[in-house]
């Protein structure tokens, strides 16, 4: 009689998500594409306002990030944790909820980001009840991902899984802390933070969704797939250890140096490139513990497309997180933030890292569940080269016109004078690298295609294994075992090492936000500065819609570069009342936090409509919907409740006279547009109600508080009822 037990494996739900993965990706590459291409042809589908750039860029980082890479890590994670725990997934109907619910959440991603229902703030743009979807889904996962492990019948976790634990841990807290939002209406809600702070958590998120999200889980997915598909052990089980524990410790510290040269304060900037650069350390310690797992089986590499793939993904990583903390620098700093320089070192990671495993584990997964060989090796490997060379056009171009546009920004003359003032010269200058790019893509793609079908074939020529089988010894006694180390003892205890975890990720986000919310000399007030008005709100919040963040930033660095071009550097304290702040990441327009008064309102009519009339050569779309369409009055009250909960202070009951404002505003706007003769464009009749109203009273509200020289709600029916609140409120 044998003493194993037997059991099955779920190959259903691998290649439910695996199918996931390919689909999922596709649309985000497409959606990169042409958002790419909107910046060489900017008519390009630009009648159609749910295809505009602004609204598309959010929905492409979505679709890479959460439905290809995401579709990929949970292919990895149920094929390779049964397999380590020699166990099941511990409930298959929670596998299927796990599925179908994240699916329904990224149809959802695709149903509201085009129309504009987006929170402004990077790679967590989704509104409040998608986020509340996130949260139970990413819950159901975990709950089935620790309840296997528990179940095993491996005494020890394998380093794969330690690396599955802390995704899991890590990303729900990070989700949950930077989801912390008052809802105003069904689809539209404001984050309890407030600029600076909110700036520190988004970037806290930001940069940790990047570790936790884009690195950690694929670490685990290295640890399992290179010794499987190199039939060799792991190089070094110490350096897993020190790899695992050095990283999740230390990268949760190193958000703030995507804040460098702001108004974060500067010993949060200093702790975020003190970190940063200590990130090397093991980054470069897992990479070589993976490239160094190949030792002996090099010659495999030139045959094999899961090995090719595998290497050039572990290399690629290597180069990122090399790459990563010299941008921490902040001489380096200065030079490549804000410009293209970024978006070629985050693609360098998501085409060859990210893209790399995963179709490394495409090529892998396939034939064995469907119990058959890859279709076709020779197509693998042309795959494999179009998906290199299409980095390569992507991440080069990106390097040389960062750089490049970058200096022209800081380019003085001998004068004195800024040798291109016109931030339009800085842009055209570069449109053959956004060119180039655009070839790199498209390569990427038909690689992508190319792929796509041979593992198509493959799984045709074969017949999926639904339940496979397997047999291990019986359960084992995890409390057998006290003499070993101590690392080794607590592997065999999956409860207690996920809160150790969550001990070690705790304690950078602690120490940096913090001091940050209590120490009131962090964020200085400045008195002059005053809450929108209901009609600026409804600006700001069409320019969240609009995605304008994504372009252009709101953060005047103390460059004597950026001080001439814009004006004086952004304070701290000019962004208490911004809910969320809207600093952005990249300038592919000019910053506008000085916008405020510097055209008349007549400019922005003309260039919102058509921006080669007032800049010729303007690779800005147009945006000719916020004439024709009216603004969200009925919503006002509900927002102005929102905010005021959050902390901005209107007073009790504002909201009931708050659409009388917004019209009192608007009229006065619209009224000084018809004495100057615009009280129609193109046609088309510029009413109070319409759009471009209210992004116009934004525009010019940007930036001129500080001056102290107008009050916004002088001129408005309730200042008085605002002044007395706002008043009370500084006393306290």
């Amino acid at each position: 009689m044998s003493s194993l037990d037997t059991f099955h494996y779920d190959n259903e739900i691998v290649r439910k998500f695996g199918i996931a993965t390919l689909l999922w990706g596709m649309i985000g590459f497409i959606v990169g594409l042409t958002i790419a291409l909107k910046l060489i042809f900017p008519e390009f589908l630009g009648f159609i306002p749910e295809l505009s750039y602004g609204r598309l860029r959010p929905l492409h980082t979505n679709a890479v990030i959460f439905a290809f890479a995401g579709n990929a890590i949970f292919y990895g994670v149920y094929y390779s944790l049964p397999r380590l725990c020699k166990t099941p997934m511990w409930n298959e109907t929670l596998s299927k909820i796990h599925f179908w619910g994240w699916q329904a959440i990224i149809t959802s991603a695709v149903l509201t980001l085009p129309f504009g229902f987006n929170t402004s703030k990077e790679y967590a743009e989704l509104e409040w009840p998608i986020d509340i979807a996130i949260a139970l889904i990413w819950v159901a996962f975990g709950v089935n991902m620790i309840m296997t492990i528990m179940k095993r019948r491996e005494k020890h976790i394998y380093v794969a899984i330690w690396f599955y634990i802390a995704t899991f841990v890590t990303v729900a807290v990070l989700h949950i802390v930077n989801s912390f939002e008052v809802p105003a209406t069904l689809l539209k809600s404001y984050p309890i933070y407030a600029g600076v702070q909110d700036a520190l958590v988004q970037w806290w998120y930001g940069h940790n969704a990047v570790a936790f999200f884009l690195t950690t889980p694929f670490l685990g997915i290295m640890y399992y797939f290179i010794p499987k598909a190199a039939n060799r052990p792991i190089f070094s089980y110490r350096l897993s250890i020190v790899h695992f524990w050095s990283l999740i410790f230390i990268y949760i510290w190193a958000g703030p140096h995507h804040l460098l040269y702001t108004s974060l304060p500067g010993w949060a900037q200093a702790l975020g490139t003190v970190f940063s650069i200590m990130l090397i350390a093991p980054s470069w310690g897992g990479m070589l513990n993976g490239l160094l797992t190949l030792r002996g089986a090099w010659d495999r590499v030139r045959e094999d497309p899961v090995l090719k793939f595998l290497v050039v993904g572990v290399t690629a990583y290597g180069m990122v997180t090399f790459e990563g903390p010299m941008l921490s620098l902040a001489n380096v700093n200065a030079v490549a933030h804000y410009s293209d320089y970024i978006i070629g070192h985050v693609h360098n990671g998501a085409l060859l890292w990210n893209g790399g495993l995963t179709f490394a584990m495409l090529y892998y997964i396939t034939p064995k569940i469907y119990k058959t060989k890859l279709y076709s090796i020779k197509l693998a490997n042309v795959h494999f080269w179009f998906a290199t060379l299409g980095a390569i056009f992507y991440v080069i171009p990106m390097y040389w016109g960062g750089i490049t546009q970058s200096l022209m920004w800081k380019e003085f003359t001998t004068e004195g004078l800024l040798q291109y003032p016109n931030f339009l010269e800085t842009v055209t200058q570069i449109i053959p690298m956004y060119a180039l790019r655009a070839v790199g893509g498209t390569l990427f793609i038909i690689g992508a295609v190319i792929g796509s079908y041979n593992i198509f074939k493959t799984s045709r020529q074969g017949s999926l294994v639904k339940l496979q089988a397997d047999e291990a010894q019986p359960m084992i006694n995890p409390a057998e075992g006290h003499n070993e180390s101590w690392h080794r003892r607590l592997e065999s205890r999956p409860v207690q090492f996920s809160a150790i975890v969550l001990v070690v990720i705790l304690i950078g986000g602690i120490i940096e936000y913090v001091p940050t919310t209590l120490v009131e000399s962090n964020v200085p007030t400045i008195e002059s500065v005053k809450p929108y008005t209901p009609l600026e709100i409804e600006g700001r919040d069409i320019y969240i819609a609009e995605g304008c963040n994504n372009c252009h930033s709101q953060m005047i660095r103390p460059f004597r570069s950026e001080t001439e071009r814009y004006g004086e550097y952004s304070k701290a304290g000019e962004f208490v009342y911004d809910h969320p702040f809207l600093w952005g990441s990249k300038r592919t327009g000019p910053d506008l936090h000085r916008i405020g008064g510097k055209y008349p309102d007549s400019w922005h009519v003309r260039h919102m409509y058509d921006p080669t009339s007032t800049s010729p050569g303007s690779i800005m779309p147009a945006y000719t919907w916020l004439y024709t369409q009216d603004m969200d009055k009925e919503s006002i009250p509900n927002r102005i409740n929102a905010l005021r909960t959050v902390g901005v202070p209107y007073a009790e009951g504002y909201e009931d006279i708050a659409i009388r404002d917004l019209e009192a505003q608007a009229e006065q706007i619209t009224q000084g547009l018809r004495e100057n003769g615009f009280d129609e464009i193109d046609g088309i009749q510029i009413t109070s109600d319409s759009k471009i109203i209210a992004i116009i009273a934004y525009m010019q509200r940007l930036g001129i508080d500080i001056k102290g020289e107008n009050n916004p709600w002088e001129d408005l029916p309730s200042s008085n009822q605002l002044q007395a609140n706002y008043k009370t409120q500084q006393e306290k």
